[in-house]
């Protein structure tokens, strides 16, 4: 499967996105925010950064100062995959942040999905 489309497609363009289905859902842009800080290490001012850079989702997740240890606790589907099943470690870092975004909008406590 050629997944440099999703590599080289923009986090800014994307962040959004996972904002709009929190929201739709009753929850906040700071829990997203909170969740993409806990997967990839960024805090909150350099997370700003990286969507103000416009980077895309290859050298958001390279330049991660540190994917969170229990990143490896997450589990289940997306888009019909595994994630803890996805050989490339771009892809799955990409699959565990889209997956904690969809326990989020199904109401999910932030305690459950940054695994604590």
């Amino acid at each position: 499967m050629d997944n440099t489309k999703i590599f080289s497609m923009s986090f800014a363009s994307v962040y959004p996105l996972y904002v709009q289905k929190a929201v739709r859902k009753n929850r906040s842009k700071d829990e997203v925010d909170a969740i993409i800080c806990w997967l990839t290490g960024y805090d909150e001012q350099t997370l700003q950064k990286q969507i103000e850079l416009n980077v895309n989702f290859r050298t958001f997740f390279e330049q991660a100062p540190a994917i969170h240890p229990d990143a490896v606790k997450i589990t289940g589907v997306v888009c019909g995959i595994r994630v803890e099943n996805i050989a490339d470690p771009l892809m799955q870092q990409i699959r565990y942040l889209d997956k904690l975004i969809d326990e989020l909008a199904k109401g999910k406590s932030m305690e459950k999905i940054m695994r604590k």
